[in-house]
């Protein structure tokens, strides 16, 4: 298994940022299997999901709505609401698994695998990429 880790520079804003381009990139030439993508962070996950047309912020505003960013949360150290950050998880997963045919990921035509980021005190995520090739 080839693995790597990249770094993602997320910001202070709660983010959806399209990392399909550098999976991509890490999956060419490297024939067929599975690429693996994680982030190794307990507030931050990774979608499929279709960008540029209002889906991320969609994903952002529902992710509003069921984890709200106020003083609800146990969890309670950083900005306000950073408990949310730490059950989003939950709700998107740390990882997404893709399978690469010929070096290309095969998503679906609107497709993009995403990392979703609703913690404000972090602006900098690593992401593993990790290929498995078939035998």
């Amino acid at each position: 298994m080839d693995s790597e880790t990249r770094t993602f520079h997320t910001g202070d804003r709660e983010r959806v940022l399209d990392l399909t381009a550098e999976v991509a990139d890490f999956c060419a030439g490297r024939g067929s299997g599975l690429v693996h993508v994680f982030v190794p962070h307990a507030t931050a996950g990774i979608a499929i999901l279709e960008t540029g047309a209002g889906s991320d912020d969609d994903l952002l505003a529902a992710l509003s709505d069921l984890l709200p960013a106020d003083d609800r949360w146990r969890h309670r150290h950083g900005s306000p609401g950073h408990g949310r950050s730490h059950v989003m998880p939950a709700l998107v997963p740390p990882y997404a698994t893709v399978p690469v045919l010929e070096g290309r990921l095969a998503l679906g035509t609107w497709q993009s695998i995403c990392l979703v980021d609703l913690n404000v005190d972090n602006p900098e995520r690593q992401v593993r990429l990790s290929f498995l090739g078939a035998v």
